[in-house]
């Protein structure tokens, strides 16, 4: 049975030397330089492509403004290399005179013209990282503006004795939960994508901050000498906070991190899934020459 097998083995390299060198003798040297280069060259943008679209979508996954911009960079290379591709591929089909490869490519090329535009865009914005800054301001300063302005009330309340000293616990303990429910619509602010939603937010964080000034300033009427640093801390706090707050619903407004996700999962898979059917066509239709020179 081996003694079978080798002579199949034998008959079919031996066909397969013959068909080869046939073929050779069919399609000129140059040509046959030319196919193979033409392959290698589809083979290496669709590799390069791939390389992109996942260095892309790092980046917009990214939660460091470095790592976003490492990602975002090798993206801008990959991508470079397909464009390369592409250019050096061009004349190559015209001297082979393939008609069909030709239009597959420049179908690509105009897929791909719309794809890198998209990316563009979502790069920058990926970048940005808007969104993610919000939130470490929202975890980082304005926690601990929250924090000192509910210490200083706290204080403040404490210090209180009297027949106002309930009236000056209960304004305090609304003055710092006006000031926690801020810092509970923040979060929900940051992953809105929805300006409509978003606007609704911030009238609720305006009038809780309201709430908090209005309590603050009634707290004033009833301070006694010794409550007057307390008071004082409290109020540089909560201008820390609603500064902070700000800048927060500033950049959570620019939403670059909800942006460039929703359209690296919308828009951008539609359009890569498309340059790379081109791709595979081109490469498919380029497999069936074979090296039989037919243009």
């Amino acid at each position: 049975m081996t003694i079978f097998r080798r002579q199949a083995a034998t008959v079919g390299l031996a066909i397969l030397v013959v068909w080869a060198s046939a073929a050779c003798r069919r399609m000129p040297m140059a040509d046959l330089t030319r196919l193979v280069e033409a392959r290698r060259l589809v083979s290496e943008a669709l590799v390069e492509l791939t390389k992109s679209t996942d260095a892309g979508n790092q980046a917009v996954m990214a939660d460091t403004d470095e790592a976003s911009v490492s990602f975002a960079r090798d993206a801008e290379t990959a991508a470079m290399r397909v464009s390369q591709n592409v250019d050096t591929l061009t004349p190559l089909l015209g001297d082979l005179g393939y008609t069909d490869e030709k239009r597959l490519l420049d179908e690509f090329r105009s897929r791909y013209t719309e794809f890198r535009s998209l990316d563009r865009d979502i790069l920058a914005l990926a970048v940005e990282n808007t969104n993610v800054k919000a939130q470490r301001l929202s975890f980082g300063a304005a926690f601990e503006a929250a924090d000192a302005f509910q210490d200083a009330l706290r204080a403040f309340a404490i210090a209180a004795t009297g027949a106002q000293a309930a009236e000056v616990k209960e304004l305090a303990a609304t003055a710092v939960g006006a000031l926690r429910e801020i810092q509970a619509l923040q979060a929900p602010h940051i992953a809105e994508s929805d300006e409509a939603a978003m606007t609704r937010l911030e009238k609720r964080a305006a009038d809780a901050e309201s709430v908090a000034r209005a309590s603050l300033a009634k707290l004033q009427t009833l301070s006694k000498p010794a409550g007057v640093a307390d008071l004082a801390r409290a109020t540089a706090a909560l201008d820390r906070f609603a500064a902070t707050n700000s800048e927060i619903v500033t950049l959570s407004r620019r939403n670059s991190n909800v942006r460039s996700l929703a359209l690296s999962l919308g828009a951008k898979r539609t359009k890569s899934a498309a340059c790379e059917d081109s791709l595979r066509a081109l490469q498919e239709a380029l497999s069936k020459r074979g090296f039989t020179g037919t243009k």
